[in-house]
């Protein structure tokens, strides 16, 4: 049984002692997206580090119809924050590749969203003295559902143990209000939500972690298959050792 309280108190105490080893005066720096995970990350921060030590940043992609949310969850902090908007950026790299006779396909569009918000909020962290908060839970990571070096980055990762079910009981645990908890994830790109795009849901997914349990054929494969090709975004890099 997923202990919410505890696991919570477990988090905040994890945070300080990292920031005990690796950056006593650091702030922690969170990508706030408007969805659970960053909202639970730097809710869970706050507690760990106060307000005056976790600095938010987000990161609209020309106009985002939900930034409001976004600003509504660093108002409810009372954290500081910036807003920079990273469409010049993208559409810069992406017609440079183009220059080069490259066409991008639909996967390099994609990950290079997150991959320019993950090189921002390194940049923040420079000038502010801070670290980067990863905010990927387990779900999302077993089935590659992140982009490597982007969303999947970070000098400390609070959810990567847990998945969205569990999240979803920490986060009325913190006592976020329930639109930051119960936030329906969708990809910002097709409109469509994350479960549309995997073809199943979370619930199914996380007992299918949790507990080996799937009922639908078709759907535990697709599961075996997604997380075993995606390996390469969980598993340290391979290195050659001669030795």
């Amino acid at each position: 049984m997923f202990n919410a309280e505890k696991v919570k108190d477990d988090i905040v105490q994890w945070i300080r002692g990292y920031f005990d080893k690796n950056g006593r005066d650091c702030s922690a720096v969170v990508g706030i997206s408007g969805g659970k995970d960053s909202s639970i990350v730097a809710a869970l921060c706050v507690q760990a580090l106060g307000k005056d030590r976790v600095y938010g940043v987000l990161m609209p992609q020309g106009i985002q119809h939900d930034i409001d949310v976004s600003r509504d969850l660093v108002a409810y902090l009372g954290i500081k924050h910036c807003v920079i908007n990273i469409k010049d950026q993208v559409e810069s790299l992406l017609d440079s590749v183009k220059n080069e006779g490259l066409e991008p396909n639909r996967q390099a569009a994609i990950n290079t969203a997150p991959r320019l918000r993950m090189t921002i909020l390194y940049a923040v962290s420079a000038i502010v003295n801070g670290r980067v908060a990863n905010t990927s839970n387990l779900s999302e990571a077993w089935i590659g559902y992140s982009t490597k070096f982007g969303d999947g980055a970070g000098d400390f990762s609070p959810l990567s143990h847990l998945t969205v079910t569990e999240l979803k009981a920490l986060g009325r645990e913190i006592g976020l209000p329930l639109k930051f908890v119960d936030k329906i994830p969708e990809d910002g790109l097709s409109g469509k939500t994350d479960e549309d795009n995997f073809g199943f849901t979370y619930n199914v997914l996380d007992r299918y972690i949790r507990e080996g349990v799937c009922e639908e054929k078709s759907i535990r494969e697709k599961i075996d298959r997604l997380h075993q090709i995606n390996l390469h975004k969980i598993n340290p890099m391979p290195g050659y050792n001669p030795a």
